[in-house]
C-alpha cells in the first residue's frame, strides 16, 4: 500500500482497502503529516496505533455517536477499539495484520472525526 499525501479531504475521499502481506506500517513522518489534520487524535504508543477521546452531554450521544461509528467501520470494514462511559468515548486505531498503522487508520480516523462534527 502506497503512503498517498494525506490532507483532510483526501482522507475523506477514501475508502479503506485490503492490507496485503507485504503492505509495511506508515513511517513516522506520514503518521504525523497526517495527524495534522486529523484534529484531536495523537499517537501515544510509539506511533504503533491512534487515540481519541470524543465528549458528550449525555449517554444517549454517547451511544449514538458510537452506534454511527459502529455502522461506519462496518462499511469501511475496519473496526476501532471503543470504550466509553457515560458521557465519554475513547476510540484507538490500528491496522492488526501490520502491527502499526495504516492509512486505513488514517482514513477512518477523518470519517470518524466527520461524525462528530456532524
Amino acid at each position: 500500500m502506497s503512503e498517498p499525501t494525506a490532507t483532510l479531504q483526501n482522507l475523506l475521499a477514501q475508502n479503506c482497502s485490503e492490507i496485503s502481506p507485504q503492505d509495511k506500517p506508515l513511517i513516522i513522518p506520514s503518521i504525523e503529516s497526517s495527524l495534522s489534520h486529523l484534529q484531536g487524535w495523537d499517537a501515544p504508543l510509539n506511533y504503533a496505533s491512534i487515540k481519541r477521546t470524543f465528549n458528550f452531554k449525555n449517554y444517549y450521544q454517547t451511544v449514538a455517536f458510537i452506534n454511527a461509528v459502529t455502522y461506519l467501520a462496518q462499511k469501511q470494514n475496519h473496526h476501532p477499539t471503543i470504550c466509553f462511559g457515560y458521557n465519554h468515548c475513547e476510540i484507538t486505531l490500528c491496522t492488526h495484520d501490520i502491527k502499526g498503522l495504516s492509512n486505513n487508520d488514517m482514513i477512518m480516523a477523518a470519517k470518524i472525526n466527520a461524525l462528530y462534527a456532524d
